[in-house]
């Protein structure tokens, strides 16, 4: 069997690795339109912070490792532009520019997804860039250190716009993020935000929020990012407004789509095509909590779908799990968090939402380095079913989401969950957990 795979990163790799340790004589063909794969992506914003470590320290595995060791034919610098559903063929350009074509017996499409740009005048300048690949942390890193860097601008509040927020400020870059949201965290309740709020302020980070971008202007060989108010002149800007699904392969292959266009596939990540599969942040996924097809790009599914596919392929039946949207980052001092439902995507997806807020302590009282932490939780007023969980703090959210990550995926009742027998020590936690504090008050509520 020949399966070809388009795309050499998290779904595209890890499937390439499965296939040929589940049937060794599988013949694995991996197109990928770069110079990298095998990479970890969401250590960039940490890396470009640390002028001491390259960039390519965080490749994972590199192509000769996967040829040598592993008899994948890897082939960089190959864009697949278009594929032949009816002959099982792919088509495209190497990098010399010369056309190619791949005969597949099983197609797996792994293209991931690619940074949105604003549709604005000044996206293209020198010093506005976007953060996404390998190649992306290349240029960003090589442009705060040679043109000596000292103020950005962070256009987009999101997960990597925050991170990189942190980045710019360790490394003692003034820095500016604007988002044409209101709120930073609009999942969350007003008290998380304020909690976010507090803590740029303190290490001096500037923001406007509710106010979008017009252009982007070079001026005097600076950067001059206007707004509908007041402009702001700086020496980079970085933009984080969101990602979106490199689906376009699929559809002119009329595959079907799903959510935000990206490709919709089955558990067993078939489209709709049954000799052609698609994983990784191009594809769907189904929502445990709603039963729903969502778009919810991330890593852990990634690589989980990249398995799943060679799985299926070789023999090894493997319906992937649902996901549940867990999702945790850092910025400055503070853990960000959540998993499941918002309110209102909750009330959205036709639940009657009841929802608490609390707020606890990281450890038990008095403990030495004991830290506020805020808990809030959404639960269907109808069955009990807890639906949803969001921690905010600089200590103990990060790891304690997993926690309300695992109820969902076991559909417990707010009251399953109070019951759970969580860990108990001076040093991590109160008697009472803040996850089981915050039960209790939602309890109360239902």
């Amino acid at each position: 069997m020949r399966f070809v795979i388009i795309g050499g990163d998290a779904a595209g790799m890890s499937a390439a690795s499965r296939a040929k340790r589940n049937k060794p004589e599988t013949e694995v063909i991996v197109l990928e339109q770069t110079a990298d794969v095998s990479y970890s992506a969401c250590g960039m914003p940490y890396n470009i912070a640390d002028p001491a470590r390259d960039m390519n320290d965080l490749v994972v595995r590199t192509a000769a490792v996967f040829r040598d060791k592993q008899g994948i034919d890897l082939r960089l610098g190959h864009r697949v532009e278009r594929i032949d559903r009816t002959t099982k063929k792919v088509m495209g350009l190497s990098g010399d520019g010369k056309p190619f074509e791949v005969s597949y017996d099983k197609l797996l499409i792994a293209t991931g997804a690619r940074a949105r740009l604003l549709p604005i005048p000044g996206m293209d300048l020198p010093g506005v860039v976007a953060l996404k690949s390998l190649g992306d942390g290349r240029s960003i890193k090589s442009f705060i250190e040679g043109t000596k860097v000292k103020t950005a601008v962070v256009i987009g509040a999101g997960y990597i716009g925050l991170e990189m927020v942190e980045a710019f400020h360790e490394r003692g870059i003034q820095v500016d993020v604007c988002d044409i949201m209101p709120d930073f965290l609009p999942w969350a309740p007003k008290e998380f935000d304020k909690v976010l709020r507090d803590e740029l302020k303190n290490k001096g980070v500037k923001f406007r929020m509710g106010t979008g971008v017009n252009s982007v202007e070079q001026v005097n060989g600076r950067l001059r990012i206007n707004f509908s108010d007041e402009p702001l002149d700086v020496d980079f800007a970085l933009v984080g407004v969101g990602v979106v699904p490199n689906s376009e392969l699929a559809a002119d292959a009329g595959l079907e789509l799903g959510p935000s266009n990206s490709i919709a596939v089955d558990k067993y990540l078939r489209t709709s095509d049954p000799d052609i599969y698609a994983a990784g942040d191009c594809a769907d996924a189904f929502h445990h909590v709603t039963g729903q097809r969502v778009w919810i790009p991330l890593a852990l599914r990634a690589n989980r779908g990249g398995w799943a596919v060679a799985d299926n392929l070789t023999g090894k039946p493997s319906e992937i799990p649902d996901i549940v949207g867990t999702g945790v980052f850092k910025v400055l001092d503070l853990e960000v968090a959540r998993t499941g439902l918002s309110l209102k995507e909750a009330r959205d997806a036709g639940f009657d939402p009841v929802e608490n807020y609390i707020q606890s302590r990281s450890r038990a009282h008095g403990h030495p380095g004991n830290q506020t932490i805020h808990v809030h939780l959404v639960a269907d007023l109808k069955t009990g079913r807890l639906l949803g969980a969001g921690m905010i703090g600089k200590e103990g959210a990060a790891h304690r989401i997993d926690a309300a990550a695992v109820a969902l995926h076991a559909s417990m009742t707010v009251a399953e969950f109070f019951g759970c027998d969580l860990a108990y020590a001076p040093p991590f936690s109160p008697v009472w957990d803040p996850l089981l504090t915050a039960a209790n008050q939602l309890l109360k509520k239902l």
